[in-house]
Parts: structure tokens; C-alpha cells; sequence
């Protein structure tokens, strides 16, 4: 769905999740953030560096798991000595020391997911991009990489914009929701209580509550 009327700032350090129903435009405001494509009317501020990791996580099936992550490094024409350290460092933060000599085929869809993150954080972006990156995982791996990730934004600080499809996810990892509907800011939820969110919680239960509520309202 072709987007309109979307006015939306992100601040820096800032995690923001945007959720909707399919064909919504969700991607594409991720697309468009990436410079991936070009609005054709309004403006876009971007960072100087903006990185994305997909939902299939498109790696290189030719590469190892170390050439992958090392991709945009060489592409940056960075020195070998700083590729080596940048690397094991992403590789060691997203817990895959003993796969850097893999391909893609030889790893599991989660350590897959693993190595796009580590690629996209491997070039030190100012803001992380993420298209539904647990949508085909199984809910041990998807909670492992919750908490993964909420670790790299605190210990980071990198602002991240997250799409998801799911709402008890978009409150467990965002400080701030954003619903998409007909192409455009449905409306926006801040999340002003604590990590971490325990489903149990009664605050969790009222957020999640209060979104899905809006999500399916005409």
C-alpha cells in the first residue's frame, strides 16, 4: 500500500517497534529509512549510516559466516587488521565463536538471523533497521533473541527501528509502538514501564490490550 500522510520522528537511542496489518506499509517506511527507496512527495532526515537486517536475514550462501558479517567492512574498504577485530567482536556479542568458518546452509534459521544482525552492527550504524527478523523462528529462539538484542540496544545505545507483526513482541522489546493502518500513523503508544516485560505482568497485559484493541478497530 502506497503510503500517506506519515509524519514520524525517531530519536536517537531510541527503540521503536512498528506493527500493523499486512500491505499496510510497514516495510516500506523501513525501505524508505534505509534509502532503499524514495518517497515521492515529502522529506526524508536521515543519519549518515543506517543499516537493515531482513527478515530471510540474505546472506550469502558462498560466504562464510565471518565473510558475511564482513561484507560491508570491505565494501567500506576498511583495513584487514580492522575487519579481523570489528567482526569477532559482532560475532562473539551475537554468540557464534564457533560457526565464523560455516556457511549459510550449516546453520539453523535462528544462528542464520544471528549473522545478518552481526553484519548490519558490524558497520557501527547510527540506526539499526529490522524487518520482522523472528517471524519464521520458534519461540525459544525468538525469546533468546529478544533478550540478545535488548542487551546490544543497552549496552550499544544504538537506535533501532523494528517492524513486527506481532503485538506481545512489539511491547516486550519497543519503548515506543507505532501503528500503521491504511498507510498511514494510526496512532502511537509509549511504553513507560520497566524491563524486563513479564507477560504476567498486569502493565504488559494493559498494553498489549489497549494496541490490539486499536489494531483491530475499523
Amino acid at each position: 500500500m502506497a503510503l500517506r500522510d506519515v509524519n514520524l520522528s525517531v530519536a536517537r537511542g531510541e527503540f521503536v517497534c512498528i506493527i500493523g496489518p499486512s500491505g499496510e506499509g510497514k516495510s516500506t517506511i523501513l525501505k524508505l529509512m534505509a534509502g532503499l527507496e524514495e518517497p515521492t512527495a515529502g522529506t526524508i532526515i536521515r543519519p549518515p549510516k543506517v543499516a537493515m537486517s531482513f527478515q530471510s536475514a540474505a546472506l550469502f550462501p558462498w560466504l562464510s559466516v565471518f565473510e558475511n558479517v564482513a561484507l560491508g567492512l570491505r565494501a567500506q574498504k576498511k583495513p584487514e587488521h580492522t575487519i579481523r577485530e570489528t567482526v569477532r567482536t559482532q560475532i562473539a556479542m551475537m554468540h557464534l565463536d564457533s560457526l565464523e568458518q560455516k556457511l549459510p546452509r550449516e546453520l539453523s534459521g535462528g544462528q542464520a538471523q544471528r549473522v545478518g544482525i552481526a553484519r548490519a552492527l558490524a558497520v557501527e550504524p547510527d540506526v539499526l533497521l529490522l524487518d520482522e527478523p523472528f517471524s519464521a523462528l520458534d519461540p525459544k529462539t525468538t525469546a533468546e533473541l529478544h533478550d540478545d538484542l535488548l542487551t546490544i540496544w543497552r549496552t550499544t545505545g544504538k537506535t533501532i527501528v523494528m517492524v513486527s507483526h506481532i503485538i506481545e513482541e512489539a511491547v516486550s522489546l519497543a519503548d515506543r509502538v507505532i501503528l500503521i493502518k491504511k498507510g498511514t500513523v494510526a496512532k502511537t503508544f509509549p511504553l513507560n514501564f520497566p524491563y524486563p516485560r513479564r507477560e504476567q505482568a498486569t502493565a504488559y497485559m494493559q498494553e498489549v490490550q489497549e494496541i490490539r484493541t486499536e489494531f483491530f478497530k475499523e
